[in-house]
């Protein structure tokens, strides 16, 4: 039998988590009171149980019980109950941002608080995010991206390191990412703007990736550049974090950082402990500003 406690900041996706567990065969329960959880997981033990996979969400609606989960946790840890904790987080801008987008009151915000709210939930919770066996980051996440995180863990069994990465291309003229935790400036790389027939072209096309990588500097650069993403990834795991955005960026977002963010992103894809998504901030920017 196994058992998945799904848990995690409110508005960070734990109904959606549920949903995609149940559609992958797992029994869901959400909102289990707190006392029943150790007798429902003797229960699901028993020799003659039919249900072989079970997942409970758990989060802080349940109120003043909450604050006996860690003990019904180690009562089941002494009882030799396995159980996995699956910890759904989001940063507190994003989880704001969702609150207002649906109109909903946190449950611990009082009136209208919603940072407050928040801040009291992650003091609350705490202690679940410390013992969790996974824990995904949604910030940056689409309902794909994070169905496709749950079927490499709970389906595939895949070696998981709680770190989830978002290779991101953007144009200095308009802004440096706020949320960006590592940037990188290739403007110094050939840039097809200048070229008749490429100007108009992205780097996701491959005449204007093999112009702007046609070079023995660029072969050197790419090179250098993943062997220090690749470095980095397991001293940042150990660090403990999460989510880590890796923006690179050219004049306009849409030839040089485009280029390299793809050759990066398929640098990375091919070890399958990470979760990685790409994104092109602003490809389109140029050709928008140019229609108004």
């Amino acid at each position: 039998m196994k058992l998945v406690i799904v848990t995690g900041m409110s508005g960070a996706g734990k109904s959606i988590a549920l949903k995609i567990l149940e559609d992958l065969g797992y029994f869901c329960v959400d909102n289990l009171p707190i006392q029943l959880m150790p007798k429902f997981a003797e229960i699901l033990t028993t020799p003659n149980s039919e249900l072989k996979q079970v997942a409970l969400g758990i989060d802080v609606r349940s109120g003043q019980a909450l604050d006996g989960l860690e003990e019904q946790l180690n009562a089941m840890d002494k009882a030799g109950i396995d159980y996995e904790i699956l910890f759904l987080d989001a940063q507190d801008d994003v989880l704001v941002k969702r609150y207002k987008e649906t109109r909903r009151q946190h449950p611990l915000g009082g009136a209208g608080h919603i940072d407050v709210g928040i801040a009291k939930e992650r003091e609350k919770i705490s202690f679940l995010k410390m013992r969790a066996t996974y824990i995904l980051d949604t910030s940056k996440m689409l309902t794909r991206e994070l169905k496709k995180e749950l079927e490499q863990i709970f389906v595939d069994g895949k070696n998981f390191k709680n770190l989830y990465i978002t290779v991101m291309s953007f144009g200095f003229k308009y802004g440096i990412p706020q949320d960006a935790d590592l940037v990188f400036d290739v403007r110094f790389l050939p840039n097809p703007y200048y070229i008749s027939g490429l100007k108009e072209k992205t780097g996701n096309d491959r005449e204007v990736q093999e112009y702007v990588m046609n070079s023995p500097r660029a072969e050197e650069f790419l090179k250098k550049f993943t062997d220090l993403i690749q470095f980095l990834l397991p001293n940042y795991i150990l660090e403990g974090k999460n989510q880590l955005v890796i923006a690179i960026g050219c004049t306009g977002g849409k030839h040089r950082s485009v280029t390299v963010a793809n050759a990066l992103y398929q640098v990375v894809k091919q070890d399958e402990n990470y979760g990685v998504r790409i994104e092109h901030r602003d490809i389109e920017k140029d050709a928008i500003t140019k229609g108004k």
